[in-house]
């Protein structure tokens, strides 16, 4: 695990969460049947991790390069604010990001593995790269998590954003006693 000397007073700026999906979301692999059709493993822990920065009361983002349902049935199900796929050139879909949510780059994280990223990762306020992330981009995160992608890095770096804005304890206090735990649970996976 990697944390650069500024990366808590960066992550308690943070209001828009962005994620790649491939090697993010997911562990990077894609797999195919025999018709064509894609599978992709999404971690539940991460999925967690997500409708609670969600119910916290952050945007969340996806900026992929591929175009996948797998990837918009799962932003679905996750209530993922927004979506943008195909983009291979991610800058302007950051751009229109940053306009729909009225944030400004300090009010950013991006969550990346590749090089693909690079364009946007270098403009956020908080940059978080999964354990298994190019060696380009773990040198200029702020937050290298130890697991890897689609392995619950992305909880990892939730988890620290939690922590930094002072919001675990009400994570915690939420599912400390058992009466708490459990009505709309299955929603938050």
């Amino acid at each position: 695990m990697k944390i650069s000397h500024d990366a808590f007073e960066r992550a308690k700026k943070i209001k828009l969460i962005i994620f790649d999906v491939d090697g993010v979301l997911t562990d990077s692999k894609i797999n195919m049947g025999v018709n064509g059709e894609l599978f992709k493993s999404f971690n539940c822990r991460d999925g967690f991790g997500i409708t609670t920065a969600q119910k916290l009361g952050f945007k969340t983002a996806i900026i992929t390069g591929r175009k996948s349902l797998c990837t918009e049935l799962r932003a679905r199900e996750l209530k993922i604010n927004s979506v943008k796929q195909g983009q291979m050139n991610k800058r302007n879909a950051y751009k229109e990001l940053k306009e729909e949510f009225g944030v400004t780059d300090e009010q950013v994280a991006y969550v990346a593995d590749d090089i693909i990223d690079l364009p946007v990762f270098v403009q956020v306020g908080f940059r978080a790269a999964v354990g298994d992330a190019a060696e380009e981009v773990k040198e200029l995160a702020h937050f290298v998590a130890e697991k890897f992608g689609g392995n619950g890095a992305v909880r990892e770096v939730l988890e620290f954003v939690f922590k930094a804005q002072d919001k675990w304890a009400e994570v915690l206090r939420q599912y400390s006693s058992a009466e708490d735990v459990g009505g709309d649970y299955n929603l938050m996976q």
